[in-house]
C-alpha cells in the first residue's frame, strides 16, 4: 500500500525538523572561505620587515598573544563574524565607527577618521580617555611595547595577503 501524499509531506516535514534540531539542514549551504593558512616564519620575517618604523622592529608572537586580550570581542578573519565587537578583518583605512553588520556607540557613528596605526595605538592605550562616550569595556593596553607588537600583529592579520 501507497502511502498518502499527505503522509509523506508529512514524514518529510517531520525529517525535516529533526534534521534542524541536530543541526542539519536539507537546504543547499553556501560553504564558507577556508581560514587563510598559517603564515611560516619567513612570510612572518618579510611582512614584519616591510611594515613602516616603528612596527617593523615588533615582536610578531608577542602581537599574538597580546590579542588573546581582545579575542573575546573581536574576530580577525575575512567574513567573520561580529561579536560583542567588530570583526577587525580589513580594520586599517576602514573610516570609524563603520562596520557592516555592526551596531556602534554614537560616539564612535559621530567621527570622522580612518583607523590607522596612530589612532589604533591611541586607541589601544585607553579606549575610555581616546573617545569618551564609547561602548567598548576595555581598559586598553598600557605597555608601549605590547601595543606595537599587538597593531604590528593586526596589520598583519587582518589585511588581505
Amino acid at each position: 500500500m501507497t502511502p498518502s501524499p499527505i503522509l509523506r509531506l508529512t514524514g518529510l516535514a517531520l525529517a525535516a525538523l529533526a534534521a534542524a534540531a541536530c543541526g542539519e539542514s536539507s537546504a543547499p549551504q553556501t560553504p564558507k572561505a577556508p581560514p587563510p593558512a598559517p603564515l611560516t616564519p619567513e612570510q612572518i620575517s618579510v611582512a614584519i620587515a616591510a611594515l613602516p618604523a616603528p612596527y617593523n622592529g615588533a615582536d610578531y608572537e608577542n602581537g599574538r598573544r597580546a590579542f588573546a586580550r581582545c579575542r573575546a570581542c573581536h574576530t580577525i578573519t575575512p567574513g567573520g563574524p561580529n561579536m560583542t565587537g567588530p570583526n577587525l578583518y580589513g580594520l586599517f583605512g576602514r573610516p570609524a565607527g563603520r562596520h557592516e553588520g555592526y551596531t556602534y556607540s554614537k560616539a564612535l557613528q559621530a567621527t570622522d577618521f580612518t583607523w590607522d596605526a596612530d589612532r589604533l595605538d591611541q586607541w589601544l592605550a585607553n579606549p575610555r580617555t581616546f573617545l569618551p562616550g564609547n561602548k567598548m569595556s576595555f581598559a586598553g593596553v598600557p605597555d608601549d611595547q605590547d601595543r606595537r607588537d599587538l597593531i604590528a600583529w593586526l596589520k598583519i592579520e587582518t589585511s588581505p595577503r
